[in-house]
């Protein structure tokens, strides 16, 4: 849609939703306020239409700072700490760990929970409490190529098998492809594959949110080794198959399949190919569940005007009108479930949105970058076949877990 006739429709949609805000309260904004929110480029155009609508109705300026996605969790940090931060933030989910410990964003309360993707709730709470609005959603699922095969089987062994055929006719070069690392594999492409053996990196609470307990161990966790063991003697998992080279195998129709996100479907569409967007099949008894990554919006706890800054994120980025202009430009699923539902014309963002439905949220807790640190070594020597599977994970386990006990946490 043209930026110009978008600005128009969301001023038509949004305006009368909120028409009362200023006028209908005996506590009227203070004279010419003002709040600031900072969000990564990729947003930062929709968030200043939103912000001069909202402008519009409230009389509360909302001035948007584009910042480097790369540093802007560190800028912010570093700002609030002086006192000068941004009334609101805009960034990933998986920041709240660090943020909720130090103090730094107010605890909220969404409008309606339910009306937004489970998975971005979930990821937007810490110790069970509310600190962010969800906003967008995204995660990695099976990329079909359509002109090769027109159906997938329910099963990863099967969608190998398939894939296999085509290999042995000459017609693909790779039954499916999966990103890998040299030296260190990629547990976030294979994370669908690990959470259907039913081994997540942690435990959960009765309501979702993460417990710091690991998981990934015991007999799922020996079951998943075997299977990556038997990935990689087959050939399937390599660590010469790097991002880049997976990439170019499918744009060039060298496999039928890619394991991977929204940031590459683009480039194939660029390339005039034809492609579905589904869920990873399971290899183990359980669904598979790729980590979902939730953006969302904070309100930074040393704001001076908390209660502006909470309406604007609560009451005006939950529509619909809010959660699809957001889509416009970024180009990621949105959080709310209306605002899916108006996407028709794009199968691709709404087959990441499915895929990724009932997902597990990036976990948030501090104890995550310990399980970094040591993760994708420990699958690479077992996909290598450098020992003993079962020993090779259960060493893995047990490194987590003096780790997290000797104190290597980031607090």
């Amino acid at each position: 849609m043209h930026r110009r006739i978008r600005h128009l429709a969301l001023a038509a949609a949004l305006l009368p939703l909120t028409a009362c805000s200023a006028a209908a309260t005996d506590d009227p904004w203070t004279l010419d306020p003002s709040i600031t929110v900072w969000a990564d480029e990729s947003r930062a155009a929709a968030l200043e239409e939103l912000g001069a609508l909202y402008t519009a109705e409230t009389g509360v300026t909302v001035d948007v700072v584009g910042r480097d996605n790369e540093t802007i969790r560190d800028d912010f940090t570093a700002a609030a700490d002086r006192g000068d931060g941004p009334d609101v933030l805009v960034g990933a989910h998986d920041w709240l760990g660090e943020l909720v410990v130090a103090g730094r964003v107010l605890a909220i309360e969404l409008p309606d929970p339910a009306a937004f993707v489970p998975v971005a709730v979930e990821a937007m709470a810490y110790d069970s409490v509310t600190y962010g609005v969800p906003l967008s959603t995204e995660n990695v699922a099976l990329v079909r190529n359509d002109a090769l095969v027109s159906t997938t089987p329910a099963r990863f062994d099967e969608l190998l098998a398939q894939g296999d055929e085509l290999v042995r006719r000459g017609a693909a070069d790779y039954p499916v492809l999966v990103q890998q690392t040299e030296g260190a594999s990629d547990p976030y492409h294979l994370y669908p594959l690990q959470t259907s053996f039913g081994a997540p990196v942690f435990a959960t609470h009765e309501d979702g949110s993460y417990s710091d307990q690991l998981a990934l161990g015991g007999d799922a966790g020996h079951a998943f080794a075997d299977y990556l063991a038997v990935l990689g003697e087959k050939g399937v998992l390599s660590p010469a198959i790097t991002a880049d080279v997976a990439k170019a195998a499918f744009l060039a129709g060298r496999s039928p399949y890619i394991v991977t996100g929204p940031w590459n479907t683009g480039e194939f569409l660029d390339a005039g190919l034809q492609i579905s967007v589904l869920p990873v099949p399971s290899a183990g008894p359980l669904p598979s569940q790729p980590f979902v990554g939730v953006q969302g919006a904070f309100v930074n706890s040393g704001s001076l005007r908390p209660t502006e800054s909470v309406d604007f994120v609560t009451r005006f980025l939950t529509t619909p009108e809010a959660q699809v202009a957001l889509y416009e430009d970024s180009g990621r699923a949105p959080a709310l479930r209306a605002a899916v539902e108006q996407i028709t014309d794009d199968a691709v963002v709404r087959g990441f949105s499915a895929a990724g439905a009932d997902g597990a949220p990036m976990p948030s807790i501090p104890q995550m970058a310990v399980v970094w640190t040591y993760w994708g070594g420990s699958e690479h020597l077992v996909i290598s076949r450098s020992g003993d599977a079962h020993q090779l994970w259960d060493d893995l386990v047990t490194s987590i877990s003096s780790a997290i006990a000797a104190g290597a946490v980031d607090q």
